[in-house]
């Protein structure tokens, strides 16, 4: 397979000293993986990992991931592979690429560098403040682009408040997906509705979080369940280390990203212990497993919009049981 020249000009290549083969797995159901290996002016080698896809929802993927990789490995640049960039193949122009470092992944239990864990990597990412978006005077709540979450495009358009942009943002965007997927659940509709307006208020209210002083926007990974996230080298690095990738990035609290790390496990009771004790759980602490059990059912809802099946139980179960002790 020879490089597209989109690709070669974006990576500034020679593409008679360029290879690309498959990679495997995509990442998500609709993308395919190659890795460029090409040959340097200086005779080294340089390797790269390339998605590609069809479709609008593929160009707007890749591009919410291209920025998802550039704002955590801006921050924390050990922890993500660079993002090169991403467009659209000159060949056939219905392909959409992203361009990013290749990564040589191992076996978990693999001896890792003395590089730090991903436990205090991520603290970093969660104690680093989020940028000013162009346009604001401030931090906000949001993203510049779209992101993915699977295959569900997100709504990050900014806000100031937390509380609005959760319940706003997430619970009733992604109740519209589940309703267009599974048509209208009155049940759902209807605790969806009291978790966005009593929960939600109740438990990440500005005036209620941090004895009244709010939390700050951080950059979120945004799907960070144990399949995106492993050890191993970044490029041309040596020593294998804790990484993530395929992310799905937004300026969010920093304790969102634990709702689909508990969801699906894979993250066990050493790794939250090390990492709050660097990135300290958000007062009122008494109502920390609450939290994050609300920032787990937006999985549970996305899943169900994407899948369908037993997600709705989960779902119900967990606003249940938010409804009953904080929405009265």
């Amino acid at each position: 397979m020879k490089l597209d020249p989109a690709v070669v000009e974006l990576l500034r290549l020679d593409a008679e000293q360029t290879t690309v083969s498959s990679a495997g797995g995509g990442g998500c159901s609709s993308a395919s993986t190659f890795k460029i290996t090409s040959k340097l002016s200086d005779g080294t080698e340089k390797r790269f990992f390339m998605k590609t896809g069809k479709g609008g929802n593929a160009e707007v993927m890749f591009a919410g991931e291209h920025a998802s990789l550039r704002a955590i490995h801006d921050t924390v640049p050990s922890l993500c592979p660079q993002s090169y960039g991403h467009g659209r193949f000159s060949s056939q122009s219905s392909t959409s690429f992203l361009v990013t470092d290749f990564l040589n992944l191992t076996s978990r239990s693999a001896p890792t560098s003395s590089a730090p864990s991903l436990a205090a990597k991520l603290a970093k990412l969660h104690t680093t403040p989020a940028p000013v978006p162009d346009g604001y005077d401030k931090p906000m709540f949001g993203f510049p682009v779209t992101t993915c979450c699977g295959d569900t495009p997100q709504d990050n358009s900014f806000k100031d408040s937390w509380a609005d942009f959760f319940a706003n943002n997430r619970l009733r965007f992604i109740l519209g997906r589940v309703e267009k997927s599974n048509s209208v659940d009155k049940e759902l509709h209807t605790l969806v509705e009291m978790i966005a307006s009593r929960v939600v208020p109740r438990l990440l209210g500005d005036e209620h979080l941090n004895n009244g002083q709010g939390v700050k926007p951080v950059v979120v990974h945004g799907d960070l369940w144990s399949g995106n996230a492993g050890v191993g080298t970044i490029g041309s690095d040596t020593g294998a280390q804790d990484i993530v990738y395929d992310s799905s990035a937004c300026y969010a609290h920093n304790e969102f990203e634990l709702g689909i790390m508990k969801m699906f496990g894979g993250f066990g009771g050493s790794f939250l212990k090390e990492y709050h004790d660097l990135c300290p759980k958000t007062e009122p602490v008494a109502e920390y497993e609450d939290r994050v059990k609300l920032y787990e059912l937006y999985h549970h809802l996305n899943h169900y919009a994407m899948f369908g099946g037993s997600y709705r139980s989960g779902a119900v179960n967990i606003m249940r049981s938010l409804v009953r002790k904080y929405g009265e």
